[in-house]
């Protein structure tokens, strides 16, 4: 079926069980941002690929909304179809939830999968439609019947993270967990989040591509710690350490019935990350405590040995962007080289360090005016070349048994215009600014996401996504509950957490520019008035020196900048061959300090 036959028979299945309005969120039943074929549902009734998104069916009417990341690509991938695009949080779109008032009777049914929404979004759409004379209902999967060839559940098998890596035994971290459930009055806790499920069991897999989990659920009580997951993803060896470990197995599909089990205890769930479904199967007999999810906070902050094991991986994933960046440099214009060949060639210098268990995520590769979509997925349908005198944008990272990657860096083709040179240069003032940032014990990301604006914001220039994400250790790319965004987020930034920092700029039909380095945050000093923090950046890969205005640089800014690429030359030059050594020290000219 084409995307028009898709929604239409979609509207039959709708108007079959007397439903007015469906939203299909495209998620799966852990909430995940990245998902298993299975669930994309979004993407099948609409064409849509990108990672957030909400599309809303009607009997005459279909929409998808999605944020500034995916506005163009969005376009281009709905074209073909009647779906509309909505710019989401913009000031002159209107929200999904007053699209559907505006377009329901009162008295009409919206229906949404269950599985697919947490509570807390259930719970106050249904409040706001109510207050307007619609009834929203939770449903089954409607694309289930109509999604003929759809692909199978992921079965892969799943291996346990070794403790030289994980640093934490499993014990360790269910007495971490039973400790804040007992502080929280809380018996018990469900793990619905995939990243939860593989920090708190050190379980590690590959049923989503880029990320290393395993599909599972977790119940963690003061007295048992419970596995839902199928029997066919977990060899006997593996089987044998859970049990000896006092970990109880049960099959993945046993979970809903073993929910409906639970009486009469004091159960912590997340109300933002967990499905209304799970909700209502606890919420009648038991005491729900809404907490962010214990995992979530526990893991947020590194040990020592994580810490290092971090700076470990960014030190071969340096390595390996280096010896692409030498790669590019040798090779640019000697050969036919496009977005996919840069693709694959970062995949094979990384493929090439010790401890590399895959890509953290779709590498965005944007030359030109790809570069100015935010998430440009590259792809052999929208392949370009990468041509001379231009600007190229690479996002990309890795995942090692050690820790998780994620770097952007904008390189220049050939010759570059003064206007390049000047966004360019506003954007990396805004990545150091952040970096040198010191700021009070209990800050909150939104009141740091002005250090990285501030040069861009002076320029009447912004970028519409956040600044910073959490990343995991051997986990997802993009870790909570933390951000550093213009979105007020209450967790604080804590010691030991580790972020992005990537502020950029677009230029719509020209290009993009972002800069994008990974920070840990650590203690700077203690004074009278407390604890102060601060960053350690842990990326190591020159910036494209071409493309700095030094006199746009302020002398605080150009002794960070020179300090830092003497500690990419030191740091990397051990894991490179000897012609890359060379190549390396002659990228940057120090700085004059003025």
């Amino acid at each position: 079926m084409n995307l028009i036959e898709r929604i239409e028979a979609l509207r039959g299945t709708m108007a079959q069980k007397q439903i007015d309005a469906y939203i299909i969120t495209g998620t799966d039943p852990h909430l995940s941002e990245y998902i298993p074929d299975y669930w994309k549902t979004r993407e099948w009734i609409s064409g849509f690929s990108g990672s957030y998104g909400r599309v809303v069916i009607t009997s005459n009417q279909a929409a998808l909304w999605t944020d500034s990341r995916y506005f163009l690509q969005a376009e281009e991938q709905l074209k073909g179809s009647e779906m509309i695009m909505m710019k989401d949080r913009q000031p002159d779109t209107i929200s999904f939830d007053n699209w559907i008032i505006g377009q329901l009777r009162k008295g009409a049914i919206t229906a949404v999968d269950g599985l697919t929404i947490s509570a807390r979004e259930f719970q106050s759409l249904q409040q706001k439609l109510d207050a307007n004379g619609i009834t929203l209902v939770q449903s089954d999967d409607l694309l289930y019947p109509i999604w003929k060839d759809r692909t199978a559940i992921p079965d892969a098998v799943a291996y346990s993270h070794e403790m030289k890596y994980a640093a934490i035994s499993r014990e360790e971290k269910f007495e971490l967990i039973r400790s804040k459930l007992h502080q929280l009055g809380a018996s018990a806790t469900i793990i619905t989040l995939l990243d939860d499920i593989a920090w708190s069991f050190n379980l590690r897999g590959c049923d989503i591509q880029y990320n290393p989990f395993v599909t599972a659920y977790g119940y963690i009580s003061l007295s048992q710690a419970i596995l839902f997951v199928d029997m066919v993803k977990i060899p006997n060896s593996l089987k044998d350490i859970l049990v000896k470990e006092n970990i109880i197995l049960k099959q993945y599909g046993e979970f809903q019935s073993f929910l409906s089990q639970i009486k009469d205890q004091n159960i912590l769930i997340d109300f933002d990350r967990t499905t209304i479904k799970i909700y209502n199967q606890l919420s009648d007999s038991n005491q729900l405590i809404d907490e962010v999810s214990i995992p979530t906070k526990l893991k947020s902050v590194k040990s020592k040995e994580q810490i290092m094991g971090m700076k470990k991986a960014h030190i071969r994933d340096g390595a390996a962007m280096v010896n692409f960046l030498h790669w590019f440099g040798q090779n640019f214009g000697k050969m036919v080289m496009t977005e996919m060949t840069v693709v694959d060639k970062l995949f094979e210098f990384r493929s090439q360090q010790q401890l590399f268990a895959g890509i953290s995520f779709h590498p965005i590769v944007g030359f030109g005016a790809h570069g100015a979509i935010v998430h440009y997925s590259v792809s052999k349908a929208s392949d370009i070349a990468v041509e001379k005198d231009g600007i190229l944008l690479i996002d990309s990272g890795g995942h090692y048994l050690d820790g998780t990657t994620d770097i952007t860096r904008t390189i220049s083709t050939g010759n570059v215009t003064l206007q390049q040179k000047r966004d360019f240069t506003i954007v990396l003032k805004g990545m150091i600014g952040l970096a040198n940032a010191v700021f009070p014990e209990g800050t909150k990301g939104y009141s740091l996401d002005s250090f990285a604006r501030k040069s861009l914001w002076d320029n009447g220039i912004n970028y519409g996504h956040g600044t910073g994400h959490g990343i995991g250790h051997f986990l997802s790319v993009h870790e909570g509950p933390m951000s550093i965004r213009q979105e007020y987020n209450p967790e604080p930034i804590l010691e030991g957490q580790i972020l992005s920092n990537e502020p950029a700029m677009y230029r719509t039909g020209q290009y993009g520019i972002r800069t994008e380095n990974v920070i840990l945050c650590e203690k700077r000093m203690s004074t009278e008035y407390g604890n102060f923090l601060g960053f350690e950046t842990i990326t190591l890969c020159p910036v494209d020196q071409k493309l700095v205005l030094p006199e746009l640089l302020s002398a605080e800014e150009r002794i960070w900048l020179n300090n830092y690429h003497q500690q990419v030359v030191n740091e990397l030059s051990p894991l490179l061959d000897e012609p890359v050594k060379k190549w390396l020290s002659m990228q940057w000219v120090p700085l004059p300090i003025v």
